[in-house]
């Protein structure tokens, strides 16, 4: 039973290129299943969030990372009735377009592409979903439904700055309404993101010895939470303990934002989704006071672990490596896979350089390594 203001399945806007629907599946689960199925999905097992592949192989993925937002935002639109399957789906997908390596990679790729439009992310996943997925017969892309792309391309909100190259192309031929906010599926996701990544970089940052159980006393409400688990379970193993804790943070931080959007919906009283897309704020929100715990938990993740001095050796290591693979192709295309190689070589500098880019950015950490390798070690023969 979806409520009122939910995004209804039988009211989609259908797909760029129509297709019959399906008699057994709605338009969302076929984007779920699109998503989940396609080459780039699966890549994102062997690529990092915080830590290069080879730093252990039990910290988070793209892969894991992605499949645990989309658990949350499952939960949460349960909860708020909504389209459970148009969250999910758009929880799968908008970390598709990460280059390897994490944000280092992006940010060596943006450098490099800086005299043909830069390099990002949010529009590397929108080129994925439209063109790079070659797949099926009667499309390029996913060919996923209106609903779901909107969700994607403005799962951070209304875009009401520069909006990327190939977003702004495809937002000529069918309008995603990029200056309003999106679906309330799509606000569920963004926020289940925030959620999981800030909670299960703790869990990473202590196994990783970044920063240590008491250091959590920067920020009140984790420590707060911790020392509830402590005082309930004395002497427990630290492994139980961090898991435990985590366990509890996610669930506040989940029914945080569930009250208050419940809040805010009896506020507006909104009789469809177009009144959620056109109010004044978004309706899925923490509260002041959680969204203050997430700022100050985000802020000690800056200083401990995204700045630490051994996420800086690994990053520093992993952006030289993207940048001269970039360098190496874009010079010597002649060097690239045959088939990226004959597109390659048939454009202009601008489209050589994307080429390149978008073959760098499909890599995997562990991929990226070995291409490293063959090209630059006299001694690898492969």
């Amino acid at each position: 039973m979806l409520a009122a203001y939910a995004t209804h399945p039988d009211r989609s806007r259908g797909r760029l290129v129509p297709e019959p629907e399906s008699a057994t599946r709605t338009p969302f689960q076929r984007d779920r299943d699109r998503i989940v199925h396609s080459g780039a999905f699966r890549k994102l097992q062997y690529k990092t969030q915080v830590f290069v592949f080879h730093v252990g192989d039990y910290y988070r993925t793209r892969l894991t990372h992605s499949l645990e937002v989309a658990q949350i935002a499952r939960s949460i639109s349960r909860s708020l009735s909504l389209d459970e399957d148009l969250a999910e789906a758009i929880a799968l997908a908008h970390d598709l377009g990460h280059t390897p390596f994490g944000h280092a990679g992006e940010r060596a790729l943006d450098a490099e592409m800086a005299a043909y439009g830069g390099f990002q992310h949010n529009d590397q996943t929108i080129r994925i979903l439209t063109t790079l997925e070659q797949r099926y017969a009667d499309f390029d892309g996913l060919n996923l439904s209106w609903e779901c792309m909107e969700g994607v391309a403005k799962h951070n909100g209304p875009m009401t700055d520069a909006v990327s190259p190939t977003l702004a192309d495809l937002n000529e031929i069918w309008d995603l309404e990029l200056g309003a906010h999106p679906g309330a599926e799509a606000q569920v996701a963004a926020l289940a993101d925030d959620i999981a990544y800030n909670n299960h970089d703790i869990d990473d940052g202590l196994r990783a010895g970044l920063f240590t159980v008491d250091d959590l006393a920067e920020v009140p409400f984790v420590a707060a939470i911790f020392s509830e688990v402590q005082s309930k379970y004395p002497g427990l193993h630290r492994r139980r303990l961090v898991h435990e804790s985590i366990r509890r943070l996610i669930n506040r931080m989940a029914a945080d934002l569930i009250v208050e959007t419940q809040s805010r919906l009896s506020a507006l009283n909104p009789e469809n989704i177009e009144e959620i897309r056109r109010a004044d704020q978004p309706m899925v929100a923490f509260s002041s006071g959680m969204a203050e715990n997430n700022r100050q938990l985000r802020s000690f993740l800056m200083r401990r672990m995204y700045r630490h001095y051994k996420v800086n050796r690994e990053t520093a290591k992993a952006a030289r490596l993207v940048g001269t693979l970039f360098r190496l192709f874009n010079e010597r295309p002649d060097t690239l896979p045959t088939d990226w190689q004959e597109a390659a070589l048939d454009t202009d500098d601008g489209g050589r350089a994307r080429v390149v880019a978008d073959y760098i950015a499909g890599m995997t950490d562990r991929y990226a390594l070995l291409e490293h390798q063959r090209l630059f070690d006299l001694r690898d023969r492969h």
